[in-house]
């Protein structure tokens, strides 16, 4: 069910040889909803003769009931699989296929176009080498193509192809498709996209999408899939500098001790001296072994297993590199990250931090801003939600080696997990270290509101005042108070205005006021009414003080 060839007929063998050693392309589909991404993969799959004829005859019975093409055979249908996918006619989640041609294999994602599935398309777009974003000809350039030309950006894909999509409908106007180039061109000169390329299609037609249109002979450019047979890749990965993060040590037996895991990047070559982080310590490659037996050299992105000359400690989550190139660790880096649980980041929380084949705790130190993925503005935040992207800086228990992301996506990329629940909550690409340090910025007003405290220290700024009873009770009340939320990881101050050495709160609330702006817990034994406190009355009730202290710790 792939591409004709005439080996299938006559020697079988060595068309499975042929086709299991052909290139891989991994690539996405995304642009704005209704752009026709799916009807595209579609078209794509039927024209490279990868649609069983069961298959082709379910979508012509549902394109009946649910297509949206008219009496035309719905190919959208093939990869939206959904039934609120089809009922609404458009994509949710990251649906991948599976084509080849003569010439390479190819694995497509159809990745959702709605803003509130970001998280979705960055799943998607995270392991893809080429991007076809898909512009509508009639609307040109929208808000939801440049936020996705923006992931693209962010997530290193090298290679970017922009389809214009339904030249039908714009007379298969010449003047329109170089207008919309131009647009596109303007605005992506400020991204990362180093390889650029365009083609119009109709998809729903077929037009110049595996042949040449009739309708567009003003184009002289390939056709969408001759472009992605020939746009290359192999040189996408970095040979340079070898990273090699162990992921299990293969011990069959009391001869034996391999490690084996995935070459991110570089070269390694049997008699290669070596390094092992974080330990430091040193030996010398013995050999290189796979299924199909030992190799001389091994290079990115193969799977191996090294055994070395010296026995050395080592386990998962160990990287091995080359001795005379080895990076630097570090403890504190910074990074873009993108948001993706339900539940808001907590700056004070800590996180298990996923970077190649080590784990650790760390948490988010810094939230630089967050980026609007729309207009690509910086908006000043204390927290991050669903969806949302910013820049951050992560401090770690321990050193690590975080390499820039754009030139090591291996041991450059990162996940952040939620210690409790367990939960990928956030996806991360670390920052060269030059861009660690941010210029310092100059302002002549505060530009942090209550809000931003609150989320910054994870609480609900407050003021309890402390009345009735004795001074020794509502002392005792204070600090105990005080101390619980502190092993809580809340920030709280006490303000003992019973203590001749604490300043005293004037009429009106002028120093209340500002430390709960600041996202502060006031305790306080004030002696006047406080406005917009929260009154603790001894005299109110029987109950010991550490009863107090935890009716008011389950309040806060």
């Amino acid at each position: 069910m792939s591409h004709q060839s005439e080996l299938i007929a006559s020697d079988i063998k060595s068309y499975l040889h042929q086709h299991e050693n052909k290139e891989l392309l991994r690539l996405l589909t995304c642009g704005s909803v209704d752009d026709g991404k799916s009807t595209l993969i579609g078209r794509l799959l039927h024209d490279s003769k990868m649609i069983y004829e069961d298959q082709l005859a379910a979508i012509t019975h549902d394109s009946k009931k649910v297509g949206t093409t008219g009496d035309t055979v719905d190919l959208a249908l093939l990869v939206d699989g959904l039934q609120a996918e089809r009922e609404q006619g458009i994509t949710i989640d990251v649906a991948y296929r599976y084509f080849s041609t003569a010439k390479r294999k190819f694995i497509i994602a159809d990745t959702p176009g709605h803003e509130q599935y970001t998280r979705n398309m960055a799943t998607g777009a995270s392991t893809c080498d080429l991007a076809i974003i898909l512009i509508d000809a009639r609307h040109g350039v929208q808000v939801q193509t440049r936020r996705h030309s923006f992931i693209v950006s962010l997530l290193g894909i090298r290679h970017t192809l922009v389809a214009i999509n339904k030249m039908d409908l714009v007379d298969y106007s010449e003047a329109r498709f170089n207008q919309i180039k131009a647009d596109y061109l303007e605005f992506a000169k400020d991204l990362n996209l180093p390889d650029i390329q365009f083609a119009p299609i109709s998809a729903l037609n077929g037009d110049n999408v595996v042949n040449p249109s009739a309708h567009m002979p003003w184009h002289t450019g390939a056709p969408l899939m001759t472009l992605l047979e020939q746009i290359e890749i192999a040189q996408d990965h970095n040979f340079d500098e070898l990273r090699f993060p162990v992921q299990y040590v293969n011990r069959p037996n009391l001869n034996f001790r391999g490690y084996c895991g995935t070459l991110t990047s570089g070269v390694v070559q049997v008699g290669d001296a070596i390094k092992v982080l974080p330990s430091g310590k040193q030996s010398c490659i013995k050999s290189i072994v796979t299924w199909d037996g030992e190799l001389d050299r091994a290079s990115a992105p193969m799977a191996v297993t090294l055994t070395l000359e010296d026995e050395i400690d080592i386990s998962r989550g160990d990287l091995l590199v080359h001795a005379d190139a080895a990076p630097e660790s570090r403890q504190h880096f910074s990074a873009h990250l993108v948001w993706m649980d339900e539940q808001p980041l907590n700056p004070a929380r800590d996180y298990e931090i996923k970077l190649a084949t080590s784990r650790q705790t760390g948490r988010i130190s810094r939230i630089h801003h967050r980026i609007d993925v729309n207009t690509l503005e910086h908006i000043p935040a204390g927290s991050l939600e669903l969806n949302e992207i910013a820049r951050v800086d992560l401090s770690l228990e321990r050193a690590v080696v975080a390499d820039n992301y754009r030139l090591h996506k291996g041991t450059g990329g990162f996940i952040l997990v939620d210690r409790f629940t367990n939960r990928t909550v956030a996806a991360g690409m670390i920052l060269p270290p030059e861009q660690t340090q941010d210029k310092l910025e100059l302002t002549s007003e505060s530009l942090l509101n209550s809000s931003l405290w609150e989320q910054r220290f994870g609480q609900k700024a407050s003021c309890i005042q402390v009345k009735g009873g004795t001074a020794e009770q509502r002392v005792q009340l204070l600090y105990s108070l005080e101390k619980a939320l502190f092993d809580q990881g809340k920030v709280a101050f006490v303000l003992d205005t019973e203590s001749t050495q604490a300043p005293q709160p004037d009429t009106d609330d002028t120093l209340v006021n500002w430390l709960t702006s600041k996202g502060i817990i006031l305790i306080t034994n004030a002696a006047n009414e406080l406005s917009s406190s929260q009154i603790i009355n001894l005299d109110d009730d029987q109950d010991s003080t550490s009863q107090r202290v935890s009716a008011w710790l389950k309040r806060l």
